[in-house]
């Protein structure tokens, strides 16, 4: 193929005696006119080579019809109302609605479809008041990670006067009397560097309904501590404000709090020294309830007491156990623990005292989220899926125990002819890395079927089962999907998180390579007929694999990668990520970075899988100067004949709040992709 001609420049840097070209440093300006031009040629060569293909045209309307059911989120009461997510199928955004009871006539509170042409303006928060009448709600706009908020009159549908802007990885917590909202935001960047600057120094304000932002309230802020940043919440009782303190992306926090009965109640700290992970998840007086994996890598549940909050004092509710206890919700006297068992959702009730109760029934073998809602709800809801079952909803009475359905989707495929399996995969080391495989029940394991293996493989995150309309097309077009949960991630709690970290993140990769031969040693499928697929830290994961072992896949996916494991902290919040990968200003983490840093393994003169980089302009969590750079450098070493393309979309991010029409043609183009290069 004849790829655009991307210019290299004469640009080296020393780590700590390593010397490091970087012949294409000027693509990481994705605001110059010379890049955009680049992005223009790169777009056409690739839509080209998209559009071309025999099988996008089928897929489309496929995709399309998959993708074209009715979807509900989960209901939240607050007042004398409830609020829930609705999209028709094809709406590009899902439009936020009110009503009077759960089977009333729905009413529109906000359509984030109205907000712009393209859909690109997403919905990406909402906060509601305690009686209802107030709706702050975040817009995302071209998929950024900066949002906006602005607050709504339930009643009337009218916006009031207030917003607040430059807020970033920061919800809302309202006062109880609905006075105002606590929130953390950064300074407003320079012009032209919101999508490429650094975020630091992440501040703590309370926003008064109808001030200006201003006028708001400084909470917390420590010019000290620039990578510190602050989460706010407020016990139902609204006694006290919690923050949770946070430093990159390791789940370790700290806690402080504030006395909200107290006017002139100052800042405290409460839990110190970024020890382990703490997650409030509810309170009795003075007493505060903490989600940890303090002593107990898989969590347990403890009991901290404001006022008398030396560890030594602590209260264990709830001991740790086999399974990794993934979140806690509290109604009454009662927890409930939502628990992982080889990535699957287990729910156990305990008593306030820590005793167990009972399991709540499940309808199959899958993944569980929700159990929101007030200390004092009657009632609670959850949403269950798994690979071959889309989300539906189930109310639990909090009185009883019961559950009953409330909504299930019904979607244009039999979902009957899919089965899902678990395997194991042995890595060089011994561990055993689970894969569940999703597949047409008469599939034949001769080792003549399309494959693709996705995983993630980092920041303590969980990849459990759930359906989605993409994945559904490539099985029902004739295609095995397995998920790998490999190290790094969260399923077995935090030593299976740190055994993908820093210095052994290379278990990672050879976790995925050891799955990848798995499914061939076992019969689903052939090197040439596997496609490996990642998005962000998962994008790194396959740019790695990819250049290790270029034999082993057909073809390759990475979406949204962090490529460059030189330079990925001097951008936005990649700061944040130095202590999950190291830093090349770290002399002894050098060495390592480069043994797998995707970016400067690729050899000119090697034969790379048929592959499709996938990355988007505005961008501004893993910007798109790392895929960008990993692109031009693939296509100038490539020896073989296998395209080697990268798929640029517009006015979209990394992921979050992308538009349906975006997804659908997105997902057209990467399996119609797939199915012309695994042959």
């Amino acid at each position: 193929m004849q790829y655009p001609q991307s210019k290299r420049v004469d640009v080296t840097d020393d780590y700590h005696g390593h010397i490091v070209a970087d012949p294409y440093r000027w693509l990481e300006d994705t605001e110059s006119v010379e890049t955009a031009q680049w992005v223009r040629a790169q777009n056409e060569v690739t839509q080209g080579y998209l559009q071309s293909l025999p099988q996008r045209s089928a897929m489309r309307d496929r995709l399309e019809k998959l993708w074209n059911y009715e979807r509900f989120g989960l209901p939240a009461s607050k007042g004398d109302r409830y609020f829930y997510t609705h999209n028709n199928g094809l709406q590009d955004q899902s439009v936020l609605y009110k009503a009077a009871s759960l089977d009333a006539d729905r009413e529109v509170l906000i359509d984030p479809n109205t907000l712009s042409q393209d859909g690109t303006v997403a919905l990406a928060g909402t906060a509601i008041t305690k009686d209802g009448r107030r709706c702050a709600y975040a817009l995302a706009d071209g998929g950024s990670d900066w949002r906006t908020w602005r607050v709504r009159d339930v009643e009337t549908g009218d916006d009031l006067p207030d917003t607040v802007r430059w807020v970033k990885f920061s919800g809302i917590a309202w006062m109880p009397d609905a006075s105002g909202f606590f929130y953390a935001r950064y300074a407003e960047p320079v012009e032209g560097e919101a999508l490429l600057g650094k975020n630091e120094n992440q501040t703590l304000f309370f926003h008064r309904l109808g001030d200006d932002q201003s006028k708001d309230q400084l909470i917390l802020e420590r010019p000290d501590e620039p990578k510190w940043g602050f989460q706010p919440s407020v016990t139902d009782d609204g006694r006290y404000l919690v923050i949770h303190n946070w430093k990159g992306s390791e789940p370790k926090s700290q806690v402080f709090v504030k006395d909200l009965t107290n006017p002139n109640a100052t800042v405290n700290p409460l839990i110190m020294g970024f020890d382990a992970e703490y997650e409030c998840i509810g309170s009795r007086e003075d007493v505060l309830y903490f989600l940890t994996d303090h002593e107990a890598p898989r969590r347990r549940l403890i009991a901290v007491t404001v006022g008398n909050s030396g560890r030594a004092d602590w209260k264990e509710v709830v001991g740790e156990s086999d399974d990794v206890l993934e979140s806690v919700s509290l109604f009454g006297e009662t927890f409930y623990l939502n628990s992982l068992k080889d990535a699957r959702s287990h729910i156990a009730r305990h008593s306030i005292a820590g005793e167990w109760i009972d399991d709540l029934a499940l309808p199959g073998v899958g993944s569980v989220h929700g159990f929101g809602g007030r200390q004092d709800a009657t009632e609670t809801f959850f949403g269950f899926t798994n690979y071959v079952t889309p989300e539906s909803i189930y109310r639990v009475d909090l009185k009883t125990g019961q559950t009953s359905l409330w909504r299930t989707p019904e979607v244009a495929i039999n979902v009957d002819d899919f089965i899902t399996e678990q395997l194991f995969a042995t890595s060089p080391d011994g561990t055993q890395v689970p894969i569940i495989v999703t597949r047409h029940r008469d599939t034949k394991l001769d080792g003549g079927n399309r494959t693709l293996l996705y995983a993630y493989g980092g920041f303590n995150i969980s990849i459990t089962p759930s359906f989605s309309p993409a994945n559904a097309a490539w099985i029902d077009s004739g295609g095995i999907y397995a998920v790998a949960n490999l190290r790094g991630g969260g399923e077995y709690g935090r030593d299976w998180h740190e055994d993908g970290m820093r210095l052994k993140k290379q278990n990672v990769f050879d976790d995925f390579i050891a799955s990848a031969e798995h499914l061939i040693q076992k019969g689903y499928t052939q090197s040439h007929l596997l496609a490996g697929q990642g998005r962000s830290n998962g994008g790194l994961l396959i740019g790695a694999v990819m250049t290790q072992r270029p034999d082993l896949f057909g073809a390759c996916l990475p979406g949204v990668g962090v490529m460059d494991m030189l330079r990925y902290h001097k951008f936005t919040i990649g700061w944040a990520w130095v202590t999950e990968f190291g830093s090349s200003d770290e002399a002894d983490q050098v060495e390592n970075l480069l043994s797998y840093s995707p970016l400067h393994n690729i050899e000119s003169g090697s034969c790379y899988p048929a592959t499709l980089i996938t990355t988007a302009d505005r961008d501004d969590r893993v910007v798109p100067g790392h895929s960008f750079k990993f692109a031009a450098t693939l296509q100038a070493a490539q020896a073989c004949d296998h395209p080697t393309l990268i798929r640029i979309e517009t006015r979209a991010g990394h992921g979050a709040g992308t538009p349906v029409t975006k997804k659908i043609d997105e997902y057209a183009d990467t399996w119609s992709f797939l199915m012309e290069n695994l042959r």
